[in-house]
């Protein structure tokens, strides 16, 4: 009992001193294991643990608590962070969990919930300082003195709201300190605020934050009202958490796997994208399959299909980060999204003309045969071209459908250039067989 009430006590010094580094190593554990580590926790310490994972992992070790002790943890996590891991619980979980949360809580739940995902509403958070236009200087000096020696969160702006909560203004520290101290706010506010709506992208936030430079934004409601703040600190976290989750959702694993996560949710989360990748594989595989008495006749092209495949995929996938990228940024919309189709596939020609041309040296030098170089250097170039076409066309479409533009375009946009570049290759080498042979 004794060795039991140690570890407990370890765990627990472990969690309160590092939570980050406590939550890495829970989420390396399977839900049900984490879980009974947090359970001998005080709720308090539990959540500490919760807060710091991400919202599914923490989704998945809370269900295994009774209702009632799952609402008290949430108590006792941020409301934000809270909404996050509740819109993951089990719906028959979370109906349970409802009524033993507090009115207010449960109330702020609801309201975050209520706003798209990855909005301004869901990353905003409502503790900020507002003052009336008819504030003194001095008592805002004062009020910000007073946080500074209870140690409470120090905030980057103060804004100025009228009686109706309605955002008027915004006040510059700098400003502050020189003016008179019996001076109106009203006087020294900067009145053109940029601000947004709760149901603003984090894509157009990202594209803000990368424009003006500012440390927080102003939240308003349809009656310019202001109703929260999010800080640019939080939009380039979540941007990071995005490219990252881009990253693995472009070739084809889960956005929620991480390095550690166990190996059957690895398998399962893969699995289904491994199969596609066969399908595609294997149609590929038929295109030199209708060519292969002739290869058998003439072997030397085997050797030129893995590095015409090669070059494409690669560059169909130089095109798609970009491209990927600009959508991210909002640079891409769709009036100017043609025009990136065709600047792909016109340096697409460029780079498959010049890479055409070295290999086709380097094949008709390496045989003698100038017509197996032209050959080689043709299907480079249709390859290059099919590869900045696919590269760009591709997730402009996914988008436009309504689908993730990241989601596994690498593996279309492989097949894309894996089948015309074989095509191409074969199909001009056959009509030119009576040279080759």
């Amino acid at each position: 009992m004794k060795r039991k009430e140690a570890a407990i006590e370890i765990v627990k010094k472990f969690i309160q001193g590092d939570p980050v580094k406590a939550a890495q190593a829970l989420e390396n554990l399977p839900p049900r294991d984490a879980s009974q580590i947090l359970k001998d926790l005080p709720p308090s310490v539990a959540a500490q643990a919760l807060e710091n994972l991400p919202p599914a992992s923490a989704a998945a070790i809370l269900e295994s608590y009774t209702p009632a002790e799952a609402a008290e943890i949430l108590h006792r996590t941020g409301k934000y962070q809270a909404a996050d891991i509740f819109r993951r619980l089990d719906q028959g979980f979370s109906r349970a969990v409802i009524p033993l949360l507090d009115q207010e809580f449960s109330k702020d739940i609801a309201e975050i919930l209520a706003y798209p995902c990855e909005s301004a509403g869901r990353m905003m958070h409502t503790d900020f300082l507002a003052f009336r236009t008819d504030t003194r200087v001095r008592d805002v000096i004062l009020k910000l003195r007073q946080m500074a020696k209870k140690q409470l969160p120090s905030a980057t702006y103060c804004y100025v709201v009228d009686g109706a909560n309605g955002l008027l203004g915004v006040l510059n520290m700098r400003d502050l300190l020189l003016a008179a101290p019996e001076a109106p706010v009203s006087d020294i506010m900067i009145r053109d605020v940029v601000k947004v709506s709760p149901f603003t992208d984090r894509e157009e936030l990202v594209a803000m934050a990368a424009r003006k430079h500012y440390l927080a934004v102003p939240v308003t409601d349809e009656n310019g009202r202001l109703i929260g703040i999010v800080n640019t600190a939080n939009i380039i976290g979540s941007t990071e958490e995005e490219a990252t989750e881009d990253l693995q959702i472009l070739f084809g694993a889960s956005a929620e796997e991480r390095a550690f996560s166990p190996a059957w949710f690895k398998i399962t989360r893969r699995l289904p994208w491994l199969t596609v990748n066969l399908a595609t594989a294997f149609l590929a595989g038929s295109v030199v399959a209708l060519f292969q008495d002739f290869i058998a006749r003439v072997a030397v092209l085997a050797v030129f299909l893995p590095i015409i495949a090669g070059q494409g995929g690669n560059a169909g996938t130089q095109t798609l980060s970009v491209v990927i990228r600009g959508m991210m940024m909002r640079e891409i919309t769709p009036h100017n999204a043609w025009r990136l189709v065709w600047t792909e596939v016109f340096v697409g020609f460029v780079n498959g003309a010049t890479i055409g041309i070295i290999t086709a040296l380097a094949a008709w030098l390496w045989k003698g045969n100038a017509w197996l170089g032209f050959v080689v250097g043709a299907a480079m170039i249709v390859n290059m071209v099919a590869a900045g076409l696919a590269g760009a066309l591709i997730p402009v479409t996914m988008k436009r459908m309504g689908f993730d533009p990241a989601h596994s375009s690498g593996i279309f946009v492989t097949t894309v250039t894996d089948v015309v570049g074989f095509f191409a290759f074969l199909s001009t080498a056959w009509l030119l067989q009576g040279k080759l042979l």
